[in-house]
């Protein structure tokens, strides 16, 4: 059992869906970074439920910095952050606890823990534990900074509706977090939100997928064989509920490539070593090349739905018909594009501070 993800720079997640709150403590932070819990909340807030088109489920998310930071700044030890779950109904995950949804851990977590599951809401299954992920993020964010480091996140793609063309790095920047699906192309963002009023209409749902940037990377991070860059990302964006896939660079693209299309030729650059283009996404060997590092992550459609579902009494080992009620997204892909940015940042963070990029002390 591990809630905890990172070596040097580690975060650790704590809480269930329902309980009394969810949070994290982060372990590694240099001493000195400038930290305040405004800094944690400006992340939260890009994920809290309440907003349009996703969960009814109105939280606050309210974070309370309890310990690691004195004067507003990080004190070297363990930084721990708390969310207060403040919107909570279970009525009705008791009415149907032995009735597991489809498409969820309620079945494979009963009987793991022989029942002693916590039933409500998915327990630490659920979405919910992702704001301790952000939580999380927003240090590895802010100390990243420091190194000129910047994390670009956004949808480019929601059910059958794809961003056709390019997305320059200032519009990502400047429109995904004023979009409401998080999209950065305005015109097909319009369309995203038709489309996901009319899946809520029908109570359905839909998938979509994320694409992630990372900016001026130094050439050399990743930990090879099994900590290299793609290998310890894969490991933290696929911790994340409803990942199913996850490509860098051109990914499944480059299997019907031949290698005089697919490589990346090298070049210079304003005195620097790149590459004229980047199917590798950023990464050769495991480790960064110097190009900007990008990938892509799937992400499966809202398992609660509305509609009329089969599933089995686990009393009874019977077949009975589940109709799932309360308040969830059309759409996960939307809420998640900030939970992608926090994992990635304690990702790079880790590996930086192992390969003794990230000083012990920031600040004067």
């Amino acid at each position: 059992m591990s809630f905890g993800f990172g070596r040097d720079f580690r975060a650790t997640l704590f809480g269930e869906s329902h309980g009394k709150a969810v949070g994290a403590v982060v372990e590694g932070c240099p001493a000195g970074l400038q930290l305040t819990e405004g800094d944690i909340q400006q992340e939260l807030d890009k994920r809290r439920p309440g907003q349009v088109l996703t969960t009814g489920r109105r939280e606050r998310d309210l974070v309370r910095l309890l310990s690691g930071a004195v004067n507003g700044r990080t004190d070297g030890g363990p930084i721990t952050m708390l969310v207060a779950n403040e919107d909570v109904d279970s009525s009705w995950y008791e009415k149907h606890r032995y009735i597991p949804r489809p498409g969820h851990a309620d079945y494979t977590a009963f009987i793991k823990y022989r029942g002693f599951n916590d039933y409500r809401g998915g327990g630490f299954f659920s979405g919910r534990l992702t704001a301790g992920i952000v939580m999380g993020g927003a240090i590895a964010k802010k100390i990243l900074s420091t190194q000129g480091i910047k994390i670009l996140t956004h949808v480019v793609q929601i059910g059958g509706i794809k961003v056709g063309t390019q997305i320059k790095d200032e519009q990502v920047e400047e429109f995904a977090y004023s979009s409401p699906v998080r999209c950065a192309d305005k015109g097909k963002s319009g369309l995203m939100v038709a489309e996901l009023e009319r899946l809520a209409a029908e109570h359905d749902s839909t998938g979509g997928v994320i694409e992630c940037r990372v900016l001026n990377l130094p050439v050399g991070i990743g930990e090879p064989i099994f900590d290299s860059m793609e290998s310890l990302i894969s490991h933290g964006i696929f911790s994340i509920p409803a990942v199913k896939a996850i490509e860098f660079g051109s990914g499944f693209r480059l299997s019907g490539m031949r290698g005089s299309g697919a490589n990346d030729e090298f070049c210079v650059k304003e005195g620097k070593i790149l590459t004229k283009t980047n199917n590798s996404g950023g990464i050769l060997g495991g480790l960064t090349n110097g190009m900007p590092l990008v990938f892509r992550v799937g992400i499966k459609p809202t398992s609660s739905i509305g509609r009329p579902q089969q599933s089995v009494d686990l009393r009874t080992m019977k077949e009975a018909e589940l109709r799932v009620e309360g308040r969830h997204d059309p759409c996960i892909a939307v809420r998640a594009v900030p939970v992608v940015e926090g994992m990635t940042s304690i990702c790079i963070t880790d590996l930086m501070v192992r390969a003794q990029m990230i000083p012990r002390t920031i600040g004067d």
